[in-house]
């Protein structure tokens, strides 16, 4: 029988963690123009102590739902003592402007480029849940704000009465019970109804569980709130599939989970819409298109290198060759966390 995953059970399994080291934000030197490319995977070991995955996910500044696509068949709760966990930290840069904030929807990441700077920094994010999705767009930054109220809409008001019993006030006043923590960035996109802002529930970073907005850690907004100057260009994306040519020639592809379009998807098996681009890089005779298909179906979330002739890849052997579960644990989460009404 399928385990159900609930946030609230997160939320008690972050508790059994006990207390962890944040990691300071994820800084990668910027590639090359003509490299999209950045970052290595490391292993990291389950310790004796136990502790839920989304505890190793804070601690490694990765979303739940990267650590569920890099880790198939390990328990959310609590990880075997000694597992080898994969923490994906390779990654290509989205198809976008290096240019102020870039968001990919599919891979649950932000993309920050400082101006002036060499580097690019990548934070783990949550956005809209099914029926609430957050929207592709360019947008800028138009508002930076401290202690942030929260208004919630009357749509918002009803979902959390109807799905929670719960009756919400005109306004919750800034603090530790703000679901929108701190810091808030407000976007000019939807007359200033987006936001990207922080929270007081950790364990739905990586996930789908707003009403729209865009959620970061609370050590995370404040790092990004402290950077980005109002008027910041934002571009929001949503590419479950990413391809590079690298300068060496070496071809890469990275594969998510796509975003599910109603409560019966599932993430890990529904089908992934080509691009013309995608469709082009695969059917070069430089691609080996049993390896991106191999990629399609197992959707690591991290760069597999496909290059014709080339027999290793970047995922370890038992990875790719592990069998792909009809409905995995990051889809079970992702339609759980879709049914919250968080903001």
């Amino acid at each position: 029988m399928k385990r159900t995953l609930t946030l609230i059970g997160f939320a008690m399994a972050a508790c059994l963690a006990g207390a962890i080291g944040s990691a300071a934000a994820t800084e990668y030197p910027l590639p090359p123009p003509d490299s999209r490319l950045i970052g290595e995977n490391t292993i990291a070991t389950v310790a004796n102590n136990g502790g839920s995955l989304e505890a190793v996910a804070a601690q490694y500044k990765i979303g739940l739902l990267a650590m569920l696509e890099a880790n198939p068949g390990t328990d959310p709760y609590l990880p075997t003592p000694g597992t080898e966990l994969t923490i994906p930290a390779q990654m290509l840069l989205p198809d976008a402007p290096r240019k102020g904030i870039v968001i990919n929807l599919a891979e649950l990441r932000l993309f920050y480029y400082p101006p002036g700077g060499n580097s690019v920094i990548v934070y783990p994010i949550g956005i809209g849940q099914l029926g609430r999705n957050t929207p592709v767009m360019v947008t800028s930054i138009v508002k930076k704000i401290t202690n942030p109220t929260w208004t919630p809409t009357p749509n918002i008001r009803k979902h959390y009465l109807a799905e929670q019993g719960i009756t919400l006030p005109a306004v919750v006043p800034a603090g530790p019970d703000n679901p929108m923590g701190l810091f808030a960035l407000r976007l000019s996109a939807g007359g200033g109804t987006y936001l990207i802002h922080g929270t007081n529930a950790n364990f739905g970073i990586g996930m789908r569980v707003s009403s729209g907005c865009i959620r970061l850690r609370p050590d995370d907004i404040q790092a990004l709130f402290e950077q980005v100057p109002v008027g910041t260009r934002v571009q929001v994306v949503n590419e479950p599939i990413k391809v590079a040519v690298e300068p060496d020639g070496k071809r890469y592809m990275e594969v998510h989970q796509p975003l599910s379009r109603n409560d019966k998807d599932d993430p890990q098996t529904m089908h992934i819409a080509l691009t013309p681009k995608v469709k082009k890089f695969i059917g070069d005779k430089a691609s080996d298109k049993t390896v991106a298909d191999e990629a399609i179906v197992r959707r690591a979330g991290m760069p597999i290198l496909i290059s014709s002739g080339i027999a290793e890849d970047s995922l370890p052997p038992a990875d790719m060759s592990a069998p792909v579960p009809q409905s995995s644990p990051a889809a079970t989460v992702s339609r759980v966390a879709e049914s919250d009404g968080a903001l």
